[in-house]
Formats: C-alpha cells, sequence, structure tokens
C-alpha cells in the first residue's frame, strides 16, 4: 500500500498538509511539481521528513514550465495531438520532461517513483518519453492508471465507461513496463473521485483492497478550492487532508502488511544512472 499526495510543491497549503498528514502516520509519499510556486518549500520540508518518499510529477499541462517559467495552459487535448503529430512539439516533450527530472536531481532528494499531471502519461507519446528520459535517472517506478472497475462506477456511469475504454491502453502500459523492467502499481484509486477522496471513500478502498500493490493518491492541502490551484475550484482539500487524519482511517491503514512509498514496496530495487 502507497498513500501518495500529488501537487507537492503547489501551494504552502499543499506542503503544510503533507507534512502533517506524513507525521501522522497515514502519508507516505508525495509527488513533487518541480516548478510550481512553493517547489522550494516542499523540498525543504522533504528534507525534515526523511521517511517520506519524494517523486517527480511531470507537469505539461496546467501548471509551469521548468524550460522558461511560463505557465502552461490546461488544453490537454490540443497539446495531446500536438504532440502526437508534429515532431517540434515531441522535441520541446521530451526537452521539457529532461529539464524536470534535471531540476529533481538537483534537490538531491531520492527519486521514489514518476507520474505525470492529470495523469497524462496516458498519452502514448508521453509514455514513451517518461521511459526514455527515466532511464537515465536510474529507472525509477511509474504509476499505472488501472482503478478497479468497482471504484470508478461509484463515481457514476461516465467514470465507469472510461475506465472501460481506456483498459486495452492500460494493458498494453503493463506488458511495456514489465518488458522495459520498470516496477509499477497494480492498483490505483482516486481517479473517479478526485478532489474527493472522504474518509468514507478511503474506508471503503481499505476494507476491499485488492491482493497486489496498491496505490492511493490524494490533494490534501489545509485549505480547499482554486486558492489552491484555478482548475480546482471544485476540490476539497481540506476535506482529504481531515480523511488522512481520521483516527478510523489511521487505524484501518495500520493494518496493511506493507506500507511505504514505491522503492519499499518494490524492495529498494533500481537501476544505476546511465
Amino acid at each position: 500500500m502507497i498513500v501518495t499526495a500529488d501537487d507537492f510543491g503547489l501551494h504552502d497549503s499543499v506542503n503544510e498538509a503533507v507534512e502533517l498528514a506524513h507525521r501522522a502516520g497515514a502519508l507516505n509519499a508525495a509527488s513533487l511539481m518541480v516548478a510550481a510556486p512553493a517547489a522550494t518549500d516542499a523540498v525543504r520540508r522533504a528534507r525534515q521528513l526523511p521517511g517520506l518518499r519524494v517523486g517527480l510529477h511531470v507537469v505539461l499541462a496546467d501548471g509551469w514550465s521548468m524550460l522558461d517559467g511560463e505557465r502552461m495552459s490546461g488544453e490537454m487535448l490540443i497539446k495531446a495531438v500536438r504532440m502526437f503529430s508534429m515532431p517540434a512539439a515531441r522535441r520541446r516533450l521530451e526537452a521539457e520532461t529532461r529539464a524536470q527530472f534535471a531540476a529533481f536531481a538537483r534537490t538531491g532528494l531520492n527519486l521514489d517513483h514518476v507520474n505525470a499531471h492529470k495523469h497524462f502519461h496516458i498519452h502514448p507519446t508521453i509514455f514513451n518519453v517518461l521511459l526514455k528520459v527515466g532511464r537515465d535517472y536510474g529507472v525509477p517506478p511509474m504509476r499505472l492508471p488501472d482503478e478497479p472497475f468497482w471504484f470508478a462506477v461509484r463515481s457514476g456511469a461516465l467514470s465507469g465507461v472510461g475506465n472501460r475504454l481506456i483498459f486495452p491502453w492500460i494493458a498494453f502500459m503493463k506488458r511495456r513496463l514489465r518488458r522495459d523492467h520498470v516496477f509499477h502499481n497494480d492498483h490505483l484509486f482516486g481517479i473517479a473521485g478526485s478532489g474527493d477522496m472522504n474518509e468514507a471513500r478511503l474506508l471503503d478502498i481499505l476494507r476491499r483492497l485488492p491482493p497486489g500493490v496498491s496505490e492511493i493518491y490524494l490533494h490534501p492541502a489545509t485549505r480547499s478550492g482554486d486558492i489552491i490551484g484555478e482548475s480546482m475550484s471544485r476540490y476539497r482539500h481540506a476535506d482529504e487532508l481531515a480523511a488522512l487524519m481520521s483516527p478510523r482511517v489511521r487505524e484501518a491503514l495500520g493494518a496493511v502488511a506493507v506500507r511505504g512509498g514505491y522503492r519499499d514496496v518494490c524492495g529498494g530495487e533500481r537501476r544505476p544512472p546511465a
């Protein structure tokens, strides 16, 4: 079991929530946005929390560029088409991804995992670039967005349909990760409940935890809504923090046999950097 906070570094309120939940024993890992406004504060806190496993949250939309510091739009469909069809866009994608990996390396933190903001690494071109660049940084474990169907449908029929539609591609991603010897989770919880992972949802997941390696990801913060991010007006960040701090949730987490970050769960196996 891996319990992760995404968007580490996005806002001081996010960083504070990560520290609180980790010190309380509920949160094992965090995914860092290296170019976000509060990234320096996030790195400072992470250095004071040796048990917190920190990974790279690659941002390619709805965030800040590491190359030029500019704000990137959230128009993911347009970006997806360009990255697939335009060589210049693909070169920019790889340059931006390398810049973010390099920025993480400069923090001196151990790279626990890699994933992409908004799960953009489900895009074939981005997925291939993460694998390519990741080989130069020790082949970090990668989050596989494979959410169990029963959890997806609880958030509505549309979530369930989307889950089934992308299933063949998720299966391909899994085969590719295994072929390339990239450690990954077996199950992921949080896509269908993004921004509203409350106590009831967490307890339900922990009661029905499937065999294998599961990751639950959340967006905790001490404050909620668009003050954290313009695209997050409906996110209940503070409620997600409250869920992590819940004694019932922490008791249920305590019953899980193995907990930690990706490196802990996979036994710390890694390849040396190229």
